[in-house]
């Protein structure tokens, strides 16, 4: 199901918008439909832009754990959108791609170690209204991880639940990112809690 825009899909235009489909189409193939409705507001679509490029520097966390996590989180709000994008970024950094697809059945799959399942809880536990998150959830993670990637993690979550709740309330779904893959959306579903 197509992009259903809540509000109308700017036309992306000048000097600054010539620059950033250029690198879009370069780096993920097309131009993200959340830069159609973030071109409305120019101050807030930079200051997103430049806060994901920073986000993509951290590299406390172990980026397949960083992956999963994203995923599992954009899986329990909905956002067709994010899974997509998310599997076609879980491709393009050579994570293995039959395991990604278990994602959204990380409960019952039996291919996830003891660590990932406890970041995708983790995951699911910070995404849910209120949160559920405990402190044995913490220590444990804290233990395994490190301070560092631990508010890594944390922060990687919340950014994935300001990114799929933006996506989903403007009415965007799956864009085909994840058409190069081996990964179709339409396997992939959703995660329920």
């Amino acid at each position: 199901m197509p992009s259903q825009f809540r509000i109308p899909k700017a036309r992306i235009d000048g000097a600054y918008g010539a620059v950033m489909t250029r690198v879009a189409r370069r780096t993920w193939g097309q131009v993200p439909d959340n830069a159609y409705v973030l071109w409305h507001n120019l101050p807030v679509l930079k200051a997103v832009f430049g806060f994901e490029q920073k986000v993509g520097r951290w590299k406390a966390l172990d980026p397949h754990l960083r992956s999963y996590a994203e995923m599992a989180s954009a899986g329990a709000i909905g956002c067709s959108w994010c899974l997509d994008f998310g599997y076609f970024i879980a491709h393009t950094q050579g994570l293995d791609e039959a395991k990604v697809r278990e994602v959204p059945r990380w409960r019952e799959s039996e291919v996830f170690t003891d660590l990932e399942r406890e970041v995708m809880a983790y995951a699911e536990a910070m995404t849910v209204t209120p949160p559920e998150v405990t402190d044995e959830m913490v220590a444990s993670l804290d233990e395994q991880l490190g301070h560092a990637a631990v508010v890594e993690l944390t922060m990687m979550v919340a950014v994935e639940n300001e990114r799929s709740r933006f996506n989903s309330a403007m009415g965007l779904a799956s864009q085909g990112f994840s058409d190069v893959c081996e990964l179709p959306l339409a396997q992939a579903g959703t995660i329920s809690r």
